[in-house]
């Protein structure tokens, strides 16, 4: 398959500057609108990916996320979610970004062309057979990523990847690629937009999905969240009402004493 960057192909749309706010919110509105078809397009490769990382996940394996700037990003983002939604340890999902921690705010200059510091980064992790590693880099060429994948394929670690171009050399790494091609950007090479959305749609799926098939969802309900506020705990409170018939004030009870919707229903059903 011929690679062609399309991340980085013009803008159909010219002259911005001269566009007025009306203008420029609508046309990129309507760019957006294309992504979730994109995505559409590439679920057939998120099953497999999914279902594999399930499986290994049931064997006690983790999953981390690599990527550079924006990518690396929503990585982090996505996994420091899965704490506090599904009431997993805060090392059963990771994110690393290239030039660690301080890139989450600032660029650090050549970070992503490092194409050995991923598995260095990875090594400090104790990764091992049981876990999985998702490459992210919208372009598809990121040294950092695809060097971290391949060393991961050479130590038997299941990889995975997400980028906005067909036929990448990332796909081409990974055992398990997802491609969501959304085109050229609003802004000419501007991945932070559609391909970064579509990114982020696609995290969302692939941990909503695996804590779902892990069981940290009841119904349609986060019964394992941690109950970090106010908000969270009135949200519990109503969730233990909707499934055992008690009153606002013993629910809270009960979720005090139990410190989970899931144990605070479990306990009162083991009555």
């Amino acid at each position: 398959m011929t690679f062609t960057k399309t991340t980085e192909q013009s803008s159909k749309y010219q002259h911005l500057e001269k566009m007025s706010v009306q203008e420029l919110l609508s046309n990129i509105n309507a760019e957006d609108k294309t992504v979730p078809l994109a995505v559409e397009k590439a679920l057939s490769q998120i099953v497999l990916l999914v279902t594999e990382l399930v499986a290994k996940m049931k064997l006690g394996g983790r999953l981390f996320y690599i990527g550079a700037g924006t990518s690396g990003r929503l990585g982090i983002l996505d996994a420091s979610e899965c704490p506090p939604t599904f009431g997993v340890p805060f090392d059963l999902v990771i994110g690393i970004v290239a030039g660690g921690d301080a890139a989450i705010r600032r660029a650090v200059e050549n970070a992503e062309d490092n194409a050995t510091q991923a598995w260095i980064d990875l090594k400090a992790f104790s990764i091992n057979e049981n876990d999985v590693v998702i490459g992210i880099a919208a372009s598809g060429t990121t040294p950092y990523v695809i060097g971290g994948l391949q060393t991961c394929n050479e130590n038997n670690i299941t990889t995975g990847s997400i980028s906005c171009n067909a036929g990448s050399p990332l796909s081409q790494t990974a055992k398990f690629p997802i491609e969501v091609v959304v085109g050229p950007e609003f802004v000419t090479g501007s991945s932070r937009m559609k391909a970064g959305t579509a990114q982020k749609l696609v995290l969302n799926m692939i941990s909503t999905a695996t804590m779902i098939q892990l069981g940290k969802v009841k119904g349609n309900k986060m019964v394992d969240m941690q109950l970090s506020n106010s908000k969270l705990v009135d949200r519990g409170v109503k969730m233990i009402m909707g499934e055992i018939p008690v009153s606002y004030e013993q629910a809270a009870e009960l979720l005090k004493n139990h410190g989970s919707v899931r144990k605070a229903v479990d306990h009162y059903a083991a009555k």
